[in-house]
């Protein structure tokens, strides 16, 4: 009922930036938290910022001071500006939404399908 869907992600050199955007469609009534997380081959997806519907916004230490997260309610939409990209980066990116269905009112929690960000030394 509720669809993501990711884009922006490629590959870059180190040093370079990649701006990421998630969309989410559907019967939505209310989205409240919308987030990045990502996932390294071998490795466990996590989380890499989040933001509330009031703007609010949190990173994990390793992308503090070098990612950007930020969203337009009016659009359903959150976006991740990765500035000073390292090869440490590299993962598959995938987007998530909490919030309320537009016909139960009950909460749903989606994901995207992920899009990969290759990062080159």
């Amino acid at each position: 009922q509720v669809q993501v869907a990711e884009s922006g992600g490629g590959l870059v050199q180190a040093g370079g930036s990649l701006r990421l955007s998630c969309a989410a469609s559907g019967s939505i009534f209310s989205i409240n938290a919308m987030g990045w997380y990502r996932q390294a081959p071998g490795k466990q997806r996590e989380s890499v910022a989040f933001i509330t519907r009031g703007g609010t916004a949190n990173y994990v230490d390793s992308v503090k001071g070098r990612f950007t997260i930020s969203r337009d309610n009016a659009k359903n939409t959150v976006y991740l500006q990765m500035n000073s990209l390292k090869p440490e980066d590299t993962a598959v990116y995938y987007c998530n939404a909490d919030g309320k269905l537009r016909t139960t009112l009950r909460s749903f929690s989606s994901w995207g399908q992920g899009t990969q960000v290759t990062v080159s030394s």
